[in-house]
C-alpha cells in the first residue's frame, strides 16, 4: 500500500507535498485516492509538510502562440485530432493571459477562499492553459478535443472552489487532479459506445498503466497474474477488467491498406453453413428434385411429405392417409413402390456420390 511505503520512508516524520504528489502521480491516483492517501498518512502519524513539487507539463503550460499551436496540432495528429478555427481562436485567447507568480497565486487563492468571485475567476483564467496541457493526454479517447477542454475547465473551476493552500500543494498541482477527474469521468460517461461506471474506468486505467509498465520492464506482454501481483488484486479480477477495456468495433469499419473492405466481410456467420457444404446441399437438392420428377405426382408428393423434404417435418403414415384420403397401408404401398423406382441404377447412380 502506498501510504505504508511513504510512512516507512518518512520514519514518523513529515512527508512533503512534493513527495506525496510525485508518488500519487506515479500510481495514477485520482482525487479521491489523493484525499484517502492524506488521511491514511495522518492515521499513521505522518504529517503533510510544504515542499518542492515535481516539475511536469502541467506546472508550466507553454505559451500558446501560432508556433506552439502548430506544435500542439502535430502532437495531436496521431490521435486523429485536428484543430479547427474555433479551437485555434480559443487557444490564442487563453494564450494571451499571463501566468501568475507564486505570490499572486497565493494571494488570489486566499481571496477566492474568502468568497471573492473575481479572484476565483482570475485564478481560473490564468490556468486555462493547464487544462489544455492535461486534455491533450486524453485526445482520441472518444470525445472531441474541445469537449475535453470544456470538461477540464469545469474541473478547474471546482479546484478553485476547493483549494486549500495550507495543505502544501501548489494550485496547479491541486487543479490537475480535478481537471483529470473531470475529463476521465466525462470520457467514462460519454466516450464509449457501452458506458462503463466511473469506478470501473479508474480500475481499468490502473490495470492498463501497470500492464504498460510491465511491458517496458520485461519486454513482453504481461500476464493477468503478473499484473495482479503488482496491484494486489485477484487475477480473475484483472482478466475481467482487461475484457471490459476492449472497445467495440463497428462492422462497417474499413480495413486494409486501401480501406476497400469492411470488418463485416471477414466475420463468419455462425448461423450459416460452410460454403463448400452449402454448395453440396444445393447440388443434392437439384439432383433429388430431378430424380423425383421421374415419379408420378402422387409418388413425389408422398416421398416429399414422408421424409420432410418440403418443410423439414416428416409425416407419419397416419397423417399421409388422412391427407390423401386412403388407408395407412395404401400409403405404405405407394411409398415402397416409389423407393423401388429410386433404387433403379439409372436413378440411384445420380445420388450415390452424395451418400459417400
Amino acid at each position: 500500500m502506498l501510504a505504508e511505503q511513504l510512512a516507512r520512508k518518512a520514519r514518523g516524520r513529515a512527508v512533503t507535498a512534493g513527495q506525496l504528489s510525485r508518488a500519487a502521480q506515479e500510481e495514477d491516483y485520482d482525487l479521491a485516492g489523493l484525499d484517502a492517501l492524506c488521511d491514511a498518512l495522518k492515521a499513521r502519524g505522518v504529517e503533510l509538510a510544504p515542499g518542492p513539487e515535481p516539475a511536469g507539463p502541467e506546472e508550466e503550460p507553454p505559451l500558446l502562440d501560432d508556433v506552439q499551436i502548430g506544435n500542439l496540432e502535430r502532437e495531436l495528429s496521431p490521435a486523429g485530432v485536428t484543430l479547427d478555427d474555433p479551437v485555434r481562436a480559443y487557444l490564442k485567447e487563453i494564450g494571451a493571459v499571463p501566468l501568475l507568480s507564486a505570490e499572486e497565486e497565493a494571494a488570489l487563492a486566499s481571496a477566492a477562499r474568502e468568497g471573492d468571485a473575481g479572484a476565483r475567476r482570475r485564478l481560473c483564467e490564468a490556468n486555462l492553459r493547464l487544462v489544455v496541457s492535461v486534455a491533450k493526454r486524453y485526445a482520441g479517447r472518444g470525445l472531441p478535443f474541445l469537449d475535453l477542454i470544456q470538461e477540464g475547465n469545469l474541473g478547474l473551476m471546482k479546484a478553485a472552489e476547493k483549494f486549500e493552500p495550507e495543505r502544501g500543494f501548489k494550485f496547479s498541482t491541486y487543479a490537475t487532479w480535478w481537471i483529470r477527474q473531470s475529463i476521465t469521468r466525462a470520457i467514462a460517461d460519454q466516450g464509449r459506445t457501452i458506458r462503463i461506471p466511473v469506478h470501473l474506468v479508474e480500475s481499468i486505467n490502473r490495470v492498463k498503466k501497470t500492464a504498460s509498465d510491465l511491458l517496458h520492464q520485461n519486454g513482453r506482454e504481461p500476464t493477468p497474474a503478473e499484473i495482479a501481483v503488482r496491484l494486489d488484486m485477484e487475477p480473475e479480477r484483472v482478466s475481467q477488467l482487461l475484457q471490459l477495456s476492449q472497445e467495440p468495433v463497428s462492422l462497417e469499419a474499413p480495413v486494409g491498406e486501401e480501406e476497400d473492405a469492411r470488418v463485416e466481410d471477414f466475420v463468419r456467420d455462425d448461423t450459416a453453413g460452410v460454403p463448400a457444404d452449402e454448395a453440396g446441399r444445393q447440388m443434392l437438392h437439384r439432383e433429388l428434385t430431378s430424380v423425383l420428377s421421374s415419379l408420378t405426382d402422387r409418388e413425389q408428393r408422398v416421398l416429399s411429405l414422408r421424409f420432410g423434404l418440403e418443410d423439414g417435418r416428416p409425416r407419419t403414415l397416419e397423417e399421409l392417409g388422412q391427407e390423401f384420403h386412403v388407408t395407412r397401408e395404401r400409403v405404405r404401398q405407394i411409398e415402397a413402390k416409389a423407393l423401388r423406382k429410386l433404387r433403379h441404377p439409372s436413378r440411384a447412380r445420380r445420388l450415390r456420390d452424395y451418400l459417400e
